[in-house]
């Protein structure tokens, strides 16, 4: 097929962009580029691109395509919290303007990343794809929103799928160390503590960035009956974790370090688990392949091979609302993220 892969040059895009292409598919990518400085080791593949900010497309940038995979978006809660009014213009509003040129240039499938920070405080049941929404920051609530608004475009031609990923590890050309497994194995290596800023007590599923990938893949692939208006949790049943769990496996695998919990540190409202029952199921091409140990022991390796000092693991270049406040002090960009020149 021939592909749109908006925010290719992020954490998520620089792996599924050379998953696309050895799957056979012709990619062309949109991104904004504002982490073009963020690169952690190997250089990211390149294919065709459009540098363009996602708010600013057009119909002539979607024509031409039978699938639009699109991650572009503030990343995290951190960075959706800076200003919520941009979050919902760049996630949301944005979002759907896509979806909606997309459906009238007849881009048939539109595959969106998603979260499971969708169901936000949820509690310590097992959540389902028809469990309630209770997002607790903007990016969550974008999320919905995007969702609710793209499932109304769906037809006979046009068929979304939303992909609810879990919190996303590993290691990526455009690392970010603002995920709870990266971060809590950076900061045992730097510091010789797992430094908890919670009580520990949250769940939080989590999933690799490649089996992220994976799931994308299988769903360009899939019969489009099985994933016409369909939502899926990205995530194995038994990748569900509380925080200090994670804890603990990467106490397993960093040598001589200690778990440290923040004085202040309360529960988190951000508290769910979720079943995958579902993407199982319905697409067999989906195999997911990492665990929490075989995560952090690939994030133990590579952090080392690169040699990750405390002055990066705290700097701007891997924290993405860091990096945002780093090019807004510069002048780089203007209080609406966009480049100023």
């Amino acid at each position: 097929m021939r592909v749109l892969l908006t925010g290719h040059k992020g954490y998520i895009g620089t792996i599924l962009t050379p998953m696309l292409l050895e799957a056979g598919h012709d990619v062309i990518g949109y991104d904004s580029d504002l982490f073009r400085d963020c690169t952690f080791g190997d250089e990211i593949v390149k294919i065709p691109e459009i540098i363009k900010d996602i708010r600013e497309v057009e119909i002539k940038d979607v024509e031409g395509f039978d699938a639009i995979l699109h991650l572009a978006g503030l990343s995290n809660d951190p960075l959706g919290n800076l200003n919520p009014d941009l979050t919902f213009d760049i996630n949301h509003k944005a979002s759907v303007k896509l979806a909606e040129l997309a459906k009238q240039a007849g881009v048939g499938r539109y595959i969106f990343s998603s979260s499971c920070s969708n169901y936000g405080a949820a509690g310590d049941n097992m959540l389902t794809e028809e469990s309630a929404f209770n997002p607790v920051t903007p990016y969550g609530k974008s999320k919905v929103l995007v969702e609710q608004d793209v499932a109304k475009l769906a037809d006979d031609n046009f068929h979304p799928t939303f992909l609810r990923n879990a919190t996303a590890y590993g290691v990526s050309p455009r690392l970010r160390f603002d995920l709870v497994l990266n971060n809590l194995v950076a900061w045992a290596i730097t510091t010789g503590k797992i430094f908890i800023k919670s009580d520990g007590t949250p769940w939080r599923p989590i999933v690799h960035i490649e089996d992220i990938s994976r799931a994308f893949v299988a769903v360009l692939h899939a019969p489009i009956e099985k994933i016409h208006n369909e939502a899926f949790n990205v995530a194995r049943n038994e990748d569900n974790y509380r925080i200090s769990e994670l804890a603990e496996i990467v106490g397993k695998v960093v040598p001589d370090c200690k778990i440290e919990y923040a004085e202040d540190g309360g529960p988190d409202k951000r508290n769910y688990r979720v079943n995958a029952n579902k993407i199982a199921e319905t697409l067999p091409e989906f195999k997911p392949v990492w665990n929490a140990k075989k995560g952090a022991e690939e994030l133990y390796e590579a952090y080392n091979k690169i040699g990750i000092t405390l002055e990066e693991f705290e700097g701007p270049r891997y924290q993405r609302i860091g990096h945002i406040k780093k090019l807004l002090n510069s002048g780089m960009i203007g209080d609406n993220l966009r480049w100023k020149s």
